[in-house]
């Protein structure tokens, strides 16, 4: 308001220091030396230049808006920004590590043409599974967002990844191995086939780090020792890092039970049908907790907010059929993965039990939350087609209708019961850092109450 000289790029009440102004770019270098020179021991930074936030003109796009800036170009843009971050880290710490994201540069399209422009000694890091093509339930998609059911490398990062080496940066991978968008609901998800197999895959391309957890999943886990055993050189066999960590954890008795367990929950979530739409605004962050209505609310779903009934919001590109199909294979692929768990428990030693039994706990609440997502899904179907022209539907189909919708009643009652238990027994479940918890007990309850309440309105 003070400073309109140095304003740029406007979004609602929010406006951007131009960074095209050498009085800003200035600012920014001087602050990060000041705090460099005066914090000894600082290790580096890491840099998001192009986030959810609004930060430079070009930050999100929008950049030919600013009288000073729609005469550049966005590339040289955010190089600059880079540029000038660079120099102030260094000028106040020449040994820290100054780390980039490409995370929305070009509109998470190709940035080779930037990554050309950046400083020699910063480093590049890129998220690995980005652009991955997918097909799940015979709809073929991308993925554009942190998944762990694809498995990377995908195209973006390999060409990000090959311009920066050969502009003589450093390579990083941004990956998440405990848990990502997909349900940040819980600590780590004993998917360790997955999580093998995708640093397999980044092993022969020599990268120089990883950022491996994100504001979820940052949680001490198996996952992310599995990721410091396959991270040694040379790099070891899966199978042998596999086992040896099945035996360790699990004992003698239990480790093939383990093992077993850890593929069945892999191969089941490679059903999972991912989209930014279902990972977002879906059930699968609030599982058995999230209410159901009598008739269409018409409200839509928030992002990580509260899902509503709103199926066509949640399923992104994938039809109501399929989507709801998606999620019964996961939950149907999980539960011979909790039985075979539930042997590895307990043939665990009695002074590791308490460890393990939280891998068991993390694995019945995901295949509750995969099962609920489906009932949840078949139950709008039900509900609306049943509302749409009841005196024109078949008494039978109308039947038919009713004894779906109590099906899927009955079976979020059950499922409700079962994740309070779980949520009584460890407070992890439910909880992610930024958005704090998801579900409490409480809500767990209400649930229960909620589709008892809504037997009886169907039960006419």
């Amino acid at each position: 308001r003070n400073r309109s000289d140095l304003a740029g790029v406007r979004e609602k009440e929010l406006t951007a220091l131009c960074t095209s102004c050498p009085e800003v770019r200035k600012w920014m270098s001087d602050a990060l030396a000041h705090v460099f020179r005066e914090v000894p021991g600082l290790a580096g930074i890491y840099a998001i230049t192009a986030s959810e936030n609004l930060t430079s003109c070009a930050s999100h796009g929008d950049w030919q808006t600013c009288e000073r800036c729609k005469k550049r170009s966005d590339t040289e843009i955010i190089a600059e920004v880079v540029a000038t971050i660079e120099e102030g880290v260094h000028r106040g710490c020449p040994e820290a590590k100054v780390i980039v994201s490409d995370w929305g540069w070009k509109g998470h399209g190709d940035a080779r043409e930037i990554i050309a422009r950046l400083p020699q000694n910063v480093w590049l890091m890129s998220v690995s599974e980005w652009e991955l093509p997918i097909e799940r339930g015979g709809i073929k998609t991308k993925v554009g967002e942190y998944s762990i059911s694809a498995v990377g490398p995908g195209p973006r990062a390999l060409r990000h990844w090959a311009a920066a080496a050969q502009a003589g940066i450093k390579n990083a991978a941004e990956v998440q191995f405990n848990n990502t968008c997909e349900i940040a609901s819980l600590p780590y998800l004993p998917v360790m086939d997955l999580v093998a197999e995708h640093l397999h895959n980044l092993a022969p391309l020599k990268l120089n780090g990883m950022l491996i957890g994100w504001t979820m999943g940052g949680h001490p886990s198996p996952n992310f020792e599995l990721a410091q055993r396959l991270n040694r050189t040379p790099a070891p066999r899966i199978d042998a890092v596999l086992e040896t960590m099945a035996r360790e954890r699990f004992g003698p008795a239990g480790a093939p039970h383990a093992r077993k367990a850890w593929t069945l929950f892999s191969d089941a979530f490679r059903q999972y049908p991912f989209h930014i739409s279902v990972i977002y605004t879906s059930p699968v962050q609030w599982g058995a907790a999230n209410p159901m209505y009598p008739a269409k609310t018409g409200y839509k779903a928030t992002m990580w907010g509260i899902p509503y009934d709103d199926l066509d919001g949640w399923r992104g590109p994938y039809p109501p059929e399929v989507f709801a199909a998606q999620f019964e294979k996961m939950s149907d692929g999980w539960r011979p993965g909790i039985a075979e768990l539930r042997k590895a428990v307990e043939k665990t030693a009695p002074e590791r039990r308490n460890d393990v039994q939280d891998d068991l706990r993390y694995a019945k609440a995901a295949g509750i939350t995969f099962q609920s997502v489906a009932n949840q899904a078949r139950f709008v179907i039900a509900r609306d087609t049943l509302a749409k022209a009841p005196d024109a539907t078949a008494p039978e189909e109308r039947q038919r209708l009713r004894r779906e919708i109590r099906r899927c009643l009955e079976s979020e009652i059950g499922l409700a019961r079962e994740l309070y238990a779980l949520v009584c027994e460890d407070s992890r479940i439910g909880f992610e850092p930024s958005c704090q918890y998801f579900y409490l007990p409480s809500d767990l309850w209400e649930k229960a109450v909620n589709c008892r309440w809504l037997l009886e309105r169907f039960a006419d």
